[in-house]
């Protein structure tokens, strides 16, 4: 049976004051190392004995020594003692400078166009920091999951987190592969869309997204359907180009196949601006040096703001 378990208020209490003076076999130097009188260090050693229920120095009027109690109780704290100090100067660390684990949720679309020169000249910047990129579509909890921050579209940042924008803001177009159409005319009204095989989207809620249009300024959504779902934008680019059909897709994504001739663009004049990517992380009063220095590279990073891909 599983028992609830506490340290005792006040457990630490005179263990530094027993510590020193067990080094220096006197409590008068343990009050110099310590910076207090004698007598606070005597008193918080009698404490101590009292709530340990044994005594642990034999005292005499020229020496200091260790009972036996005081022998094994020296043996089991110092070591604590010193492992604790040690943990309070690695968060002191943490706290003070940028270094330590950054962990970062991000979507598969964004690693090999944003993420990695972006994260290729943070490592440069600052050494001590180690990154970790967890790439997933899913929309998690970044503080129960222990990410430090998340990219995502902004549409599905929530209004909680503090947002960062990575991109402006950009497109969602539909595109198709020049074979595609090799047979079919090109869709000009979104009624067309009927007699298209359309890729479809599975979000990580588990619904099939619509696909999103303006329409003379009013914004609408349809819901298409084709032989192929995807649950990240990477296949639905990558089923486009080798002819499973049309998909509706963030443009910088597909700017490079539009230059190639992979793909080609259709239903322009109703292609939707969305607001674009975005750094976020849940709003804090202070935030650890590592992500500080990450959102600053961010911000001063050029090339973030040149071409990356939508995600959600």
């Amino acid at each position: 049976m599983k028992q609830n378990f506490t340290v005792r208020q006040g457990a630490l209490d005179g263990v530094e004051a027993f510590l020193s003076v067990a080094q220096h076999r006197s409590f008068r130097r343990a009050a110099a190392e310590l910076g207090v009188t004698p007598s606070a260090v005597s008193q918080a050693v009698r404490v101590l004995e009292e709530r340990i229920g044994a005594a642990l120095f034999i005292r005499t009027t020229r020496s200091v020594g260790l009972t036996e109690a005081g022998e094994g109780f020296l043996s089991r704290a110092k070591p604590a003692f010193d492992e604790l100090v040690a943990a309070s100067e690695v968060a002191r660390g943490l706290g003070q400078r940028p270094a330590g684990l950054l962990r970062l949720s991000v979507p598969r679309a964004v690693v090999p166009i944003l993420l990695e020169p972006l994260i290729a000249s943070f490592c440069r910047a600052y050494p001590e920091v180690e990154v970790e990129i967890a790439a997933s579509e899913a929309l998690i909890d970044l503080a129960a999951q222990g990410f430090d921050a998340g990219i995502r579209l902004g549409q599905f940042v929530a209004a909680d987190m503090v947002a960062v924008p990575l991109t402006p803001p950009f497109r969602l177009i539909i595109v198709g592969s020049p074979a595609y159409f090799a047979d079919r005319s090109r869709p000009i009204r979104l009624d067309d869309l009927r007699e298209h095989a359309c890729l479809r989207w599975r979000r990580s809620n588990g619904a099939l997204a619509p696909w999103s249009f303006n329409d003379d300024g009013r914004p609408i959504e349809i819901v298409v359907s084709g032989p192929l779902i995807a649950h990240d934008f990477p296949t639905m680019l990558g089923a486009a180009i080798e002819v499973v059909g049309l998909a509706q897709l963030p443009e910088p994504m597909v700017a490079e196949g539009l230059r190639a001739g992979k793909l080609v663009h259709v239903l322009e004049p109703f292609a939707p601006v969305i607001p674009g990517v975005f750094l976020y992380y849940p709003s804090r009063r202070q935030i650890m040096p590592k992500l500080r220095a990450f959102i600053d590279h961010v911000k001063n990073y050029p090339a973030s703001h040149d071409k990356v891909p939508g995600t959600r």
